[in-house]
């Protein structure tokens, strides 16, 4: 069974002026979420600022999501490290605190080979009793996961069920899903080739779009897997120019301007990502505004 169908938010994490985590403001962020019908939280991944996180605010910051959320909906943990050793232990400590599924991106940096992937996954797999879906980003890691090889560990590798699929390629995953031959559920982890991806078979998507359009994205996707694909592809054309402008510098740049805009507050963004350049800032309000999203500011 799929840990999530529909549409899972990539969320943010919330700071303090000090740029301590802002964990009030998470419960606040967390509880709108589940209001707009969210399937599911993935916390401390890419837009959530893992890479700055310490080791004891990265587990932190997922056992505060479980304990706020509370079974409402499934909290999903990225726990991805270049490190083999790191990412188990990250992966332990997600369960011990009650994440329900792991989101593990490949090593970054070091650029394992197919084969130092498969021992990387396998390693992890074997220290928990969690579903883990693989995430790949070759975009921001130099490091991508061959459909063979995601074929190899779904078939062999307990636990390991998905991926988010961030290749930004449909030729990629129609080559995944002849792959795996439907067995494994793969995610977009492109909020402007959701529909694509769904319509390659895949379940839902993994949406940094989510944190500003929460009730949109569940119901593009619902939509779409419920059969009024029309109106699905209606509203991921729609939706074209505000991904562009949540992407227009990189992710979590944006996403944070665009949640502070909206009076969420969620603070700056930790070093070495930098504040939204003023220009960039004026034409992703203008999106937000043609797109329906009221601002504050």
């Amino acid at each position: 069974m799929a840990l999530f169908k529909g549409s899972g938010v990539a969320l943010v994490t919330p700071m303090k002026d000090n740029l301590e985590v802002n964990y009030d403001k998470l419960e606040e962020i967390l509880e709108d979420q589940i209001k707009n019908e969210t399937d599911s939280i993935i916390i401390t991944g890419t837009t959530g600022e893992a890479s700055t996180l310490t080791i004891e605010e990265h587990v932190e910051v997922i056992r505060a999501t479980v304990s706020i959320v509370n079974k409402r909906i499934p909290v999903i943990a990225g726990t991805g490290s270049n490190c083999t050793k790191t990412a188990v232990e990250l992966s332990k400590q997600a369960q011990v605190v009650g994440a329900d599924g792991l989101l593990v991106v490949t090593p970054y940096y070091n650029k394992a080979t197919q084969k130092g992937l498969i021992s990387h996954y396998t390693e992890i797999a074997k220290h928990v009793d969690l579903p883990i879906i693989l995430y790949n980003v070759p975009s921001r890691t130099g490091c991508k996961i061959a459909p063979e090889t995601a074929a190899l560990l779904a078939k062999e590798v307990e636990h390991i069920v998905g991926m988010k699929d961030a290749v930004g390629d449909i030729s990629y995953t129609l080559k995944l899903m002849e792959q795996t031959q439907g067995e494994f559920d793969v995610y977009s982890g492109e909020d402007g080739q959701v529909i694509p991806l769904l319509a390659c078979g895949g379940i839902g998507v993994i949406s940094v779009l989510a944190n500003v359009a929460p009730k949109f994205t569940h119901d593009m996707v619902m939509n779409y897997l419920d059969g009024n694909q029309q109106e699905a592809l209606k509203m991921q054309l729609k939706v074209i120019p505000l991904v562009e402008a949540l992407f227009s510098e990189v992710n979590p740049i944006p996403v944070k301007a665009a949640m502070n805009l909206m009076g969420w507050e969620v603070g700056s963004l930790r070093a070495p990502l930098s504040d939204m350049e003023p220009a960039n800032v004026e034409k992703l309000s203008k999106v937000m505004q043609d797109f329906g999203i009221s601002l504050v500011r």
